[in-house]
């Protein structure tokens, strides 16, 4: 197949989720025979050489998108541009991750002859602005809701605007469930532990981008709390952000002890700190979609606790909603840490329950999901099964779809 892959945030100086798994999935099709191109904006200060294989359409600018976070957003996008690409790479599928952002997936759409996949990766069901913005009745939404043949999602939380506003609709309805993924060939436990902060020490990382809705407001206040029961406790933080002044000030200003910032942090490097660990920790109360740091962790085979967010609840199932907690409660957050450090049996149990899970999000079998969901948008596209844009109408394609061996991520 001749694929190609639209990403719409940077994939030159940001490296969040969606561009990790767009890299991952280019690398593992291509490795599996198939012609693939990456399709991504120019940076706006990107001055670089073009990487093999990538398509740069137009150009992104970082914007604020609520709650300190920041996102992408494509300008100065030339439909000749479009039309020349679409024509010389004559595409079999094209894959929109996050087909909703501007503006990418919108100009492309209307003028590709190819199968259309989207992915949803982002939980805007948290955000007001989000929910509003996804309207497949507006004129924007209707010219991507228009060529699309296959929706997909990382889990319920990114599929949940659609899903409560379209239920009824085909695309909605047959909506496909693959999970994010690592390479469970670099993250596995390491064969020998380095205390991260000297002997008879227990520490707790986390590791993120130092913005409001990764939850450090409550992490910091709950370790104080933490320290008074186990003074031996230290937390390391790992990660850039608008919030790292405002955080080391609180850390001054409350006298909270054992803290270290370590700014960002490289791969090796971050493999190093969760696999070293006593606990990995991510208290993020809300925003989030899946929760890709705590699959590492469970890789890893480091106890792992996460914020109550829909999100998270789709990683921590099974025994290991034992590592789900309000992260806004201190007193019992903390308990939570000092329970999952010290609790020998609870740390066996969470071990032999990760080691169990973890290997359905192995990238191979993740990119087996996503090659089946191509060669199925391919058949619906073919065969003129694609749904109406507002409409449920009564055609095969529920059973062209089932017929994709895709599990569904609960």
């Amino acid at each position: 197949m001749k694929i190609g892959l639209v990403c719409p945030y940077n994939l030159f100086e940001h490296h969040g989720g969606v561009q990790q798994l767009v890299v991952h999935l280019a690398s593992g099709l291509e490795s599996r025979g198939h012609s693939v191109k990456i399709i991504t904006p120019r940076p706006a200060k990107f001055r670089g050489k073009v990487p093999k294989n990538y398509i740069l359409l137009g150009r992104s600018r970082r914007i604020g998108a609520g709650m300190s976070t920041k996102g992408d957003v494509t300008f100065e996008l030339d439909n000749e541009d479009v039309d020349e690409v679409l024509q010389r790479e004559n595409f079999d599928v094209i894959h929109f991750h996050e087909p909703w952002t501007p503006l990418l997936a919108r100009q492309i759409l209307p003028r590709s002859n190819a199968a259309h996949v989207g992915t949803f990766h982002a939980n805007l069901q948290d955000f007001a602005a989000g929910r509003s913005f996804v309207n497949v009745f507006s004129p924007y939404g209707q010219g991507i809701i228009a060529k699309m043949h296959v929706f997909t999602a990382v889990s319920d939380a990114s599929a949940a605007v659609l899903v409560n506003k379209e239920p009824d609709m085909e695309l909605v309805k047959n909506m496909r469930y693959i999970p994010n993924g690592i390479d469970l060939g670099k993250y596995r436990p390491l064969k020998k532990l380095h205390p991260l902060s000297g002997n008879n020490t227990k520490t707790i990382v986390f590791i993120g981008r130092l913005e409001r809705r990764k939850g450090v407001d409550y992490l910091l206040p709950a370790f104080k709390i933490l320290l008074e029961q186990m003074p031996n406790a230290h937390l390391v933080i790992a990660g850039e952000g608008n919030r790292r002044a405002y955080f080391e000030q609180m850390v001054k200003d409350q006298s909270i002890n054992n803290v270290k910032f370590l700014g960002y942090v490289n791969d090796d490097k971050k493999r190093e700190l969760i696999g070293n660990a006593d606990l990995l920790c991510s208290p993020a109360m809300f925003g989030e979609s899946f929760g890709i740091i705590l699959i590492e962790g469970m890789a890893m085979g480091t106890p792992t606790i996460g914020g109550l967010n829909n999100g998270y609840a789709s990683v921590l199932t099974g025994f290991g909603a034992l590592g789900m907690v309000d992260a806004s409660a201190s007193a019992d957050f903390a308990n939570r840490m000092a329970v999952f450090m010290t609790d020998t049996r609870l740390r066996r149990n969470w071990r032999e329950w990760a080691k169990g899970e973890v290997g359905q999000y192995d990238y191979e079998k993740v990119i087996d999901q996503y090659e089946l969901t191509y060669k199925g948008a391919i058949i619906i596209k073919n065969q003129g099964l694609r749904p109406d844009a507002t409409k449920t109408r009564k055609y095969p394609l529920r059973k062209i779809i089932n017929r994709i061996s895709i599990r569904r991520h609960a």
